[in-house]
């Protein structure tokens, strides 16, 4: 037990500059450890040992690690000792960095007027007490520490050091609440955390800036949560004011060193001074609603008031509070992919420039360790004369599931029916209700709308069934785009190299549990031209038809891509979480319970989004240029954002019951039954969900023992209605929004919160390579609609139906856009942060044994459900995860490794 105690000691309160967490302590620490260290230190700290140990100490603040690419000199630092007490913490500062003033104008900073008596870090504790006198907070006398000059400063690795200062506070001073501190320095300085002799700790995570910009005190608060109720004294003052700080007055722009967050339009979508072409409509207000993303302040367009100004990325970024900017590995890896993309365009880019026909749809050899590569010289590489390991740099990596010998463009129908339940988008698959299907749209607006899918399509693949018979037992599932598609399908295929349908696609569920399609119904806009608006196909009976049901399934996976990347992807995950990210730093303290639970959460998804608006959904941008809407891609999402999004149904359980995928069973795990027992991102997803749920309940009901405590929470309530009134203002008035009046129904939004977040958005993104990187089988636009027997193609077509299936996909260069662009947002990061770790909940939490444990019993939960998938993986009877030639179902696989791996679930939005 002694050394047991030395261990844990020595991992959690070093005093010595060296790693002080175990960031994989999953299957490390155990449940005895656990106990041995709540009992040491999640007791209320008595004060009186924090001043006894304060007397003791001579030594004072001590840096642990920084980050700082300059050398420094060591020069006698004298401190002169007082009577009162002397503090000793352990600072983090993990960067310095003049990245603001370089990014920016000098004269856009305000330049304050401050004479600099010393350069230095100042540090200034703050009492959680009320002096009496003044009736003010005590405060200790600021300490100005030059690292530059400082004798206890070591270096620890590449631009790491440490250094201590020293604080003195009164023998009254009371709880530390607070610290304030100021930096005098030219360069801005990140600060991750502060802590007073290993009872008194500050989560900070903040860049602070040179006093030039801001000579304002910042303000970090101790790790202690605390309601608004129960704030003491001393701290109220300061909680205050850090949220004002936040919220801003919403004018002005904003600067690349401002931690402001606000609420607009998405109007910088278009770029009018580019030309007419490039206008894009304002997504958020009557007629385009949409959630509301983060404010700018950037001015309106030369040629259109209504429009943000395009921001120039060659010069500048989109505004971002400092701390959202993407920073140190991860930004490197971006920016690693980003380079890794340009050289893997610059084969099909060449040949485009070519013109070289013969290579021009020679899918195969964009990829390593293709039969291609071994004896064929003679195609993309041939005009670089490039050979051996320098085609590396020149190809991308062979998706999983791409065989090595992969010749043949046909996406099988088996494939076709496992990949929408578990891969890159299992979420649109729904149980078919009636036969035919009914569409929802104005009949006044978009003409006739009956379906012309007839019971003698689908009769003969229902082994026997009736058709009644088949939706009565829950046979039959249908992949819908009709009613999302058609709207736009006239202006979308009025567009250069466009060509799509409205589809709709049948499923039988057969008797070992997997899907076959049976019937594909592709519908145009009605025409006045006498030409069929409507064709139904259905499994092949001869060469004819079986190159038709080819092209067929290419639509349906290109409407597919589609609704998958701007739905379910960045309307329900990325847009629809913006808001409350916002609200959640205007409206709750860092003191503040749901905010410490929630930050671990909220992280990099303001950056991922701005990258978006400036590359991805912006006009002639990433999706435009690469999917099926091209430019009318932003209306289609705002459709989507009026019609269909609900919050109250983006809960796991209640989204699989909407599409009719599960029924309620409270005698099931999880209270229901899925209508497909082997449904691998359901049956995966609902173990993440419990597991998360779990967590958020106890959470919860530690903070908020009753119905009161919630409705009288009045940032609580500030947060949730910000979120929805002005996040989401155009839905507002809904009916659906969850009341939050009660311990559970708050246990159900931060549910939904955390699961979209992380596990949600895990499954819909880090797949996107490895299942969707080979286009011919799930191509992400069509060039050609399929040629009836008048059209002048279908000769063409029937001379040579590869030929005419390779012409409708896009072309190399397009593909090969894509693909790198998909490789990219596939990776993980080197500093990844995973779903279950337990990094900093020691000392995020102090004094919460009952909160340290429930994160212990959810980091053991996801160590098991990690198990239980790879358990599942290797379950021969469960055919849609596993079998000859199968891709294993890993993107719910809690961890992984740095890279496109195809698995782990981060615990935010992340790429």
């Amino acid at each position: 037990m002694a050394a047991m105690k030395n261990m844990i000691s020595s991992l959690y309160f070093s005093h010595e500059v060296k790693n002080t967490l175990n960031t994989n302590p999953i299957s490390t620490v155990t449940q005895k450890e656990i106990a041995y260290y709540l009992e040491r230190t999640t007791s209320k700290v008595p004060m009186a040992s924090f001043l006894s140990s304060s007397k003791k100490k001579s030594k004072s603040l001590n840096v642990v690690k920084a980050t700082l690419a300059l050398d420094f000199v060591d020069e006698q630092v004298k401190v002169k000792l007082s009577s009162v007490l002397k503090v000793t913490a352990t600072v983090t500062i993990n960067k310095v960095s003049n990245e603001v003033s370089m990014m920016k104008i000098p004269w856009l900073y305000p330049q304050n007027d401050m004479k600099r008596e010393e350069e230095g870090v100042g540090f200034q504790l703050v009492s959680t007490q009320l002096d009496p006198s003044t009736m003010k907070p005590k405060v200790s006398k600021e300490c100005v520490i030059d690292w530059y000059k400082c004798t206890t400063r070591k270096g620890h690795g590449t631009g790491c050091f440490s250094f201590e200062v020293e604080l003195v506070i009164d023998a009254n001073f009371g709880e530390p609440g607070a610290i304030l501190i100021r930096n005098n320095y030219d360069k801005e300085l990140y600060v991750e955390t502060i802590s007073l002799d290993s009872f008194f700790h500050f989560l900070c995570n903040s860049w602070i800036q040179p006093a030039h910009i801001s000579n304002e005190q910042r303000i970090f608060f101790s790790n202690k949560a605390y309601l608004p109720s129960e704030t003491p004294k001393g701290l109220k003052y300061l909680r205050a004011k850090e949220l004002k700080n936040k919220r801003g007055d919403g004018t002005g722009e904003r600067l690349a060193s401002d931690r402001i967050y606000d609420y607009d339009t998405y109007n910088d979508l278009g770029n009018p001074d580019k030309g007419a072409e490039f206008a894009r409509p304002t997504l958020g207000g009557e007629q385009y609603p949409c959630p509301r993303r983060c404010r700018t302040g950037r001015p309106s367009s030369l040629t259109d008031e209504t429009t943000e100004i395009h921001v120039n990325t060659m010069i500048s970024s989109t505004y971002v509070p400092r701390d959202e900017a993407m920073e140190g590995t991860r930004r490197n890896d971006i920016h690693m992919g980003i380079l890794k993309g340009v050289l893997h365009n610059i084969p099909p880019m060449v040949s485009t420039l070519y013109n070289e026909k013969d290579v021009c749809r020679d899918f195969a050899e964009l990829y390593r360790n293709t039969k291609h590569e071994v004896d064929n010289m003679h195609g993309l590489l041939k005009f670089l004369d490039i050979r051996g390991s320098i085609e590396e740099i020149f190809k991308f990596e062979t998706p999983k599931h791409l065989s090595w010998n992969a010749t043949s463009y046909e996406q099988d129908d088996y494939e076709l029916g496992r990949q929408t339940l578990a891969e890159m988008n299992p979420v649109s698959l729904e149980r078919l209700k009636v036969y035919p299907p009914v569409s929802k749209l104005d009949p006044s607006i978009y003409g006739q709308l009956d379906s012309e899918l007839k019971e003698e399509h689908i009769i003969w693949h229902l082994d026997g069934m009736s058709v009644q018979q088949a939706l009565d037992e829950n046979k039959l599932f249908v992949l819908d785009y009709h009613d999302i598609y058609l709207p736009f399908l006239e202006r979308i295929n009025s567009q250069e190299d466009r060509k799509a349908y409205a589809t709709r696609t049948i499923f039988f569920l057969t008797k070992v549990g997997t899907l076959k399609p049976i019937a594909i119904e592709l519908s145009l806009p009605p025409n006045d031209n006498n030409v069929p608006s409507k064709q139904v196909l259905t499994p092949p009976v001869d060469a004819t038809t079986n190159w038709l049901w080819k092209l067929g399934k290419a639509h349906v996976c290109s409407n597919d891509n589609g609704a998958h990347q701007l739905i379910h992807h960045w309307l329900r995950v990325h847009a629809c979480m913006e808001p409350f990210i916002i609200a959640t730093h205007r409206h709750l303290s860092s003191l503040h319970p749901i905010f410490k639970l929630l930050s671990v959460h909220m992280k990099h998804a303001l950056a991922i989004n701005a990258m978006a608006r400036e590359n991805l959904i912006s006009a002639d941008g990433i999706i435009e240029c690469g999917f099926s809407p091209g430019k009318y891609s932003i209306e289609m999402v705002s459709a989507a954002y009026r019609d269909w999004w609900r919050f109250d149904l983006e809960a796991l359980p209640a989204d699989l019951i909407r599409r009719g995928m599960a029924v309620p069973d409270e005698t099931k795990p999880h209270g229901l039954r899925l209508l497909i027992e082997d449904y691998p991102y359901a049956n995966d997803g609902l173990l993440i969900w419990s597991a998360i749920q779990d967590l958020v309940h106890t959470y919860v009901n530690h903070y908020y023992p009753d119905e009161n405590t919630v409705i009288y929470d009045t940032e609580l309530q500030s947060w949730y209605s910000e979120a929805i009134n002005v996040g989401h203002a155009d839905l507002r008035e809904a009916n659906w929004w969850p009341k939050l009046t009660t311990p559970a129904a708050l246990t159900e939004i931060l549910t939904i919160l955390i699961w979209t977040a992380s596990a949600q958005h895990a499954a819909l993104n880090f797949g996107q390579y490895h299942y969707g990187g080979y286009v011919p089988n799930r191509p992400p636009l069509m060039q050609k609609l399929i040629p009836q027997q008048h059209d002048d193609e279908y000769q063409n077509f029937m001379a040579d139906p590869q030929a005419f299936f390779l012409a409708s996909l896009p072309s190399l260069f397009d593909s090969t856009k894509y693909m790198a662009v998909i490789d990219i947002i596939s990776a993980h990061s080197h500093e990844e942060e995973y779903i279950g770790e337990m990094k900093d909940v020691y000392t995020r939490w102090p004094g919460e044994p009952e909160v340290i444990n429930a994160f212990y019993r959810f980091s053991v939960t996801v160590k098991k459900i990690e198990n239980e998938i790879h358990r599942r993986n290797e379950d021969p009877k469960l055919r849609n995860r596993c079998g000859a030639g199968v891709l294993p179902y890993q993107l719910l696989v809690p961890t992984s490794e740095p890279g496109v791996t195809g698995r782990g679930v981060p615990n935010n939005i992340s790429i």
